[in-house]
């Protein structure tokens, strides 16, 4: 138990630390070992009175970094995947029981710009309900690569199990919840951009 604490805390150190610098070291190291030990990592954010959401941001930012060559490389059949609760409430989009909603563009939300930068980028944007639809878009659209958004938990998960497949890469949201949330649109595209270059 001992030396899964220290390890654990080890990675922990170095991931908090390739954030810091904005350069990641041992990356392999850091992800294998924090999924391992995803819940003592965050005992031990709780032991050390840490927000425990360091645990899921340093495995995005460290798994963004190490395939963010391959995700720019990729120019066909890339997709944004948006969680559903970025809409606005009064939002009358229709849900297709395989893509998901279907961006009207009303500009009630967020939603219509990332829309617009995808049509721009070459990006599919698909608006999901749960995870249930990501297998499903994966399954029929077939995408090279994956941008996802979602809370900090879920996207530490879903681009652990699509990067098996595909290179992707991450944004979390800023404003999480069941309802109006919000993500930071221009680092959502900023993703999109760089893959234009």
């Amino acid at each position: 138990m001992v030396a899964v604490i220290l390890i654990t805390g080890i990675a922990l150190l170095l991931g908090a630390y390739s954030l810091r610098r904005h350069k990641i070291i041992f990356p392999n190291f850091i992800l294998f070992m924090l999924y391992l030990f995803y819940s003592p990592a965050k005992w031990i954010c709780r032991v050390f009175s840490i927000k425990e959401e360091i645990v899921d941001e340093i495995l995005i930012e460290v798994r963004n970094a190490v395939m963010l060559d391959k995700f720019k490389k990729k120019a066909d059949r890339r997709a944004v995947i948006l969680p559903q609760c970025m809409r606005h409430p009064e939002c009358k989009a229709r849900c297709d029981p395989i893509m998901g909603y279907e961006c009207t563009k009303c500009g009630k939300c967020d939603i219509k710009d990332i829309v617009d930068a995808g049509d721009k980028y070459n990006f599919k944007v698909f608006i999901v309900p749960g995870d249930s639809f990501v297998r499903k878009i994966l399954k029929s659209y077939n995408p090279d690569a994956c941008l996802g958004v979602a809370c900090y938990v879920e996207l530490t998960e879903s681009m652990q199990s699509v990067s098996k497949f595909m290179p992707v890469q991450g944004v979390c949201l800023i404003r999480d919840g069941c309802y109006d949330t919000k993500v930071d649109v221009a680092e959502v595209i900023h993703k999109m951009e760089i893959c234009d270059v």
